[in-house]
């Protein structure tokens, strides 16, 4: 085993941290363990899906219950896709289309002037 600072192969065990084995390099005294896990998380494939889910008009808790994710972490993989998006369009710029959808109003009178039909 060597050291992954100094290369040094003089080192000695160092006790214990969460169940696993610590060393130290007598020559620099760098602690370290000897074998790391590799970093959990999600797959990327599964993170994807979950952002095509959300683009899809799935709601955030819906997403949660079908994939078995909290809601937060979904929505913090939302604000990180839109980072990487390209800034918006150039206020000056005239769309070359539009989209109007409709709009009903009604605008008229009371019949009466206090609650419940009473003068």
């Amino acid at each position: 085993m060597q050291c992954p600072e100094c290369g040094a192969t003089h080192i000695r065990k160092n006790g214990k941290k969460k169940g696993k084995q610590n060393h130290i390099c007598v020559k620099c005294g760098r602690q370290f363990i000897d074998h790391y896990d590799p970093p959990r998380g999600y797959s990327d494939d599964f993170k994807r899906e979950c952002l095509r889910m959300y683009v899809n008009q799935s709601g955030f808790r819906s997403i949660e219950r079908v994939k078995g994710v909290h809601h937060t972490t979904v929505i913090t993989w939302v604000k990180q896709g839109g980072e990487l998006l390209p800034d918006t369009y150039d206020p000056e710029t005239v769309p070359e289309v539009g989209e109007l959808d409709e709009l009903q109003t009604f605008v008229g009178s009371k019949k009466t002037k206090s609650g419940s039909g009473q003068r």
